[in-house]
């Protein structure tokens, strides 16, 4: 299984990101997928889910109405929209998906909300 993030860096406060994590090494079609973020000094925490078939989706109060979780399954991708973003969305965002009752991860991108 293997994960890979990309698409973050440095944006203005209300400026806009799509992040984007390419997946491979298993079916992704057939798993639910996860971002979380983890801003220093803070947990890992939960920002969205997106089920298998991508008709389902979670989020955290804080992102809920400016960010969007996607996928294309035949891109074997999952994308994270990120609008109005606001300093306190800075942190480390990852990619993961549970297959087979173990977690993976991707190495992380970082988004930085700064003027």
């Amino acid at each position: 299984v293997q994960l890979v993030e990309s698409g973050g860096g440095l944006v203005q406060p209300g400026g806009s990101l799509r992040l984007s994590c390419a997946a491979s090494g298993f079916t992704p079609s057939n798993y639910d997928m996860n971002w979380y973020r983890q801003a220093p000094g803070k947990e890992r925490e939960l920002v969205a889910a997106i089920n298998s078939a991508g008709r389902g989706t979670n989020y955290v109060d804080s992102v809920k109405g400016r960010f969007t979780v996607s996928r294309d399954n035949a891109k074997n991708t999952v994308y994270l929209q990120m609008n109005s973003l606001k300093p306190e969305d800075t942190a480390v965002y990852y990619c993961n998906v549970r297959v087979r009752l173990r977690n993976y991860w991707g190495q992380g991108t970082q988004v930085t909300v700064s003027s």
